[in-house]
């Protein structure tokens, strides 16, 4: 397999597990509902992908600098809310 081909893989994982996250963000800003939704799995989850995102800088693979930063910002999105709205 070439490395474009790894490249390319690497590239539509990261931008499917990117998306999964936006439904959940746009549904939390809407209705500002964070009952349900764990504040340590969701503390965990962002520290998880701060350290992906350092890891990918420090390598250089933009499939996971790109993925964990995008992936980033819905998933403080939801943490801010579930912080403000408990």
């Amino acid at each position: 397999m070439s490395p474009a081909s790894i490249e390319m893989i690497g590239a539509i994982a990261a931008t499917i597990t990117t998306l999964c996250w936006v439904p959940q963000a746009i549904k939390v800003v809407r209705t500002r509902e964070t009952a349900a939704i764990s504040l340590m799995m969701y503390l965990m989850l962002a520290l998880g992908i701060a350290m992906w995102l350092a890891y990918g800088v420090l390598i250089g693979s933009w499939p996971l600098i790109g993925a964990n930063a995008v992936t980033l910002v819905p998933v403080l999105a939801i943490l801010g809310m579930k912080l403000r709205y408990g």
